[in-house]
This record gives C-alpha cells, structure tokens and sequence, in this order.
C-alpha cells in the first residue's frame, strides 16, 4: 500500500527580513527632508506588533506607507500588518500599534477546511493547531488542492504557505 502524501498550510512571516524592513525604515527616516526632524520611531515590540510614534498623523501615515513598501520588496506579505487605531502619545506625539498576524486562527482555518472541501478532490483535511493538515493518496489532487486556495487567496485575510509537502 502506498503512503498517504500530506502538506501544511501555515500563516507565518519570515521575522529576519522583517527587521531587515524595519532597519532599512528607520534608515530612510533619518535621511527623508521630511521626517529626519521629526523624532520619528519605528519598532519591533516582542516579535507581536511594530510601534510607530511620530509628531502628526500625517507623518506616521508617510512612515507606514514607507514600511510596506520596504516589506514589499523584501517579498513580506502586508496581510500580516493589522493596524490599530491611532492614538495619542506623550509630548504632543502619536504612536500606531500594528500587530502582527502569524499562525492560523480556528475560524480561518475553518473557511480553508471549507475550501478544500469544495474541490471534491479525495483528500483530508484537518485543523492542526495554528495550521491545516492536508492527505491524500494522489499528489496531483495535493497540487490541485494547493491551485484552488491559491485562486481563493483573495478571501482569505492572511498570508498562506504550503510547507512539509511529502
């Protein structure tokens, strides 16, 4: 009897070329005409979220305009940016929490669940925690599962990897 092939299909992000975007941010805020005397912030708070605080909020829109542009050419996904609300900082400042989003919630995973179901292709699929275990016997239904979410990606409000592919 054959093996069963299987992937995993996780949310994550790769958290070096995210401080390599952070550091190339803050670099770009000491040399912009616009923002180099601001005292203007940006950083990583517990591999969680990413903290700006700037004089305006026009400034810390041009600064989070900034970040996704170096996240973009570093190949991160700005699906994992969830952006709080603005608020109020000391010294007349404003400050913007962006969490980041890593792993699978239970919903979502549910909605992927779904979506594999309505391929109709003979495979199983399972909730694993913060990922979804994908089986089959055929690996040409694995790769059409894979098709099929990647079609559907627009409803899917996080960044999706297809890892351990056996």
């Amino acid at each position: 009897m054959a093996k069963d092939a299987s992937f995993d299909i996780v949310s994550e992000y790769d958290r070096q070329e995210l401080i390599n975007a952070l550091d190339q941010v803050k670099r770009e805020l000491t040399t912009r005409f616009d923002l180099k005397d601001s005292n203007s912030n940006v950083e990583l708070v517990e591999d969680k979220s990413i903290l700006i605080t700037t004089n305006d909020e026009m400034k810390l829109r041009n600064i989070y305009d900034i970040l996704q542009s170096k996240m973009v050419k570093r190949n991160l996904s700005l699906k994992i940016l969830d952006p709080q609300k603005i608020e109020n900082a000391l010294g007349g400042n404003v400050k913007q929490d962006i969490k980041l989003r890593k792993g699978l919630s239970t919903e979502l995973a549910k909605k992927i669940v779904g979506f594999i179901k309505d391929t109709k292709l003979k495979v199983q699929a399972s909730i694993q925690g913060d990922s979804v275990r994908v089986t089959g016997k055929s690996r040409d239904d694995l790769q059409d599962v894979i098709k099929a979410i990647k079609a559907k990606e627009d409803a899917i409000d996080a960044p999706l990897q297809f890892t351990n592919y056996r």
